[in-house]
């Protein structure tokens, strides 16, 4: 039987509180650890209530229209797909993103990233900033607004990436001037005349091994997109070679701030070692006690 037809189809109409009731049932069926708040939140969606009016709204009663709306939402979240792309939204660093199926989903530990880039650059100075596999544009977006005198860049291969990162820009004050640049990893940097004068570059690069992706979560592996986090056999391909790239444009002592998987951090170091004009500056570790966050130095002059 189908999951979505539990909810009623008696001719008579169905309450708001019905409707949770049963969706909040299915979703449990489905796995979702989450089914009774998942349930609100897709109902305050699908009705455009403000938080938590949902309750004080249990008995209003729902027309056709909303109730076919509401299997449908429903059916989606009981066939895995994350819950931010059906309400089209996430939270990051205290804004709201839009997200789709374009972009990887912004996620807590990345707020790290943005606040050690935050951390080398003071609010007043007239810095160069640099995000590249940008996606949904979270951290370009949310470093213009804490640095609002930087020059902020960021990059990525996918058009319809910075399709949604340029809407996500509009949305927040201040971030007009990001500019955004198609092209793989440091590639689009080549005419920018940037050689040397960059004081950071930050990045969540795809950085999952190929044999791990069968491993990952359905919400993950059968809607998020592949390429924004498979990097290769290894993992590290991408912090390999952003570290090779990265030399030509960091200035001395410039940053460059990388997400790592759980696990990494010692090929990060062997990495670091075998690239010259490099330092090992930092590990960060998220809430978790993950590895999380490696912040590498430019040496030299």
């Amino acid at each position: 039987m189908d999951a979505v037809a539990a909810i009623p189809h008696s001719a008579r109409q169905v309450t708001v509180g019905e409707v949770i009731a049963e969706a909040r049932r299915m979703l449990e069926q489905a796995g979702i650890e989450s089914a009774g708040q998942e349930a609100f939140w897709i109902v305050e969606h699908l009705l455009r209530l403000p938080p938590h009016h949902v309750v004080a709204d249990r008995d209003r009663l729902l027309s056709h229209a909303e109730l076919l709306a509401a299997r449908e939402l429903i059916k989606r979240r009981v066939g895995r797909e994350p819950l931010q792309y059906i309400l089209g939204t996430q939270e990051f660093c205290g804004l709201e993103f839009t997200v789709n199926q374009a972009v990887l989903i912004p996620r807590p530990e990345t707020e790290l990233l943005v606040e050690y880039a935050a951390q080398r650059i003071p609010v007043e100075q007239q810095a160069t900033i640099i995000d590249v596999c940008t996606g949904s544009g979270c951290i370009a977006v949310a470093i213009a607004r804490l640095r609002p005198r930087a020059r902020v860049i960021a990059t990525d291969l996918s058009s319809r990436s910075l399709d949604v990162a340029r809407q996500n820009a509009t949305r927040h004050t201040g971030c007009e001037r990001i500019t955004w640049l198609e092209g793989d990893v440091l590639e689009p940097l080549a005419e920018q005349g940037l050689e040397g004068a960059i004081d950071v570059i930050v990045s969540n690069p795809p950085y999952i091994a190929e044999a791990d992706w069968a491993t990952l979560q359905p919400e993950v592996r059968l809607f998020e997109p592949r390429g924004a986090l498979v990097a290769g056999p290894q993992g590290t391909e991408l912090h390999e070679r952003l570290l090779r790239e990265s030399g030509r444009y960091l200035r001395p002592g410039g940053a460059l701030i990388m997400e790592i998987g759980a696990g990494q951090a010692r090929a990060m170091r062997r990495i670091v070692d075998r690239i010259s004009g490099y330092r090992f500056h930092r590990l960060v570790y998220d809430t978790a006690g993950l590895e999380r966050v490696v912040i590498v130095e430019r040496v030299g002059t």
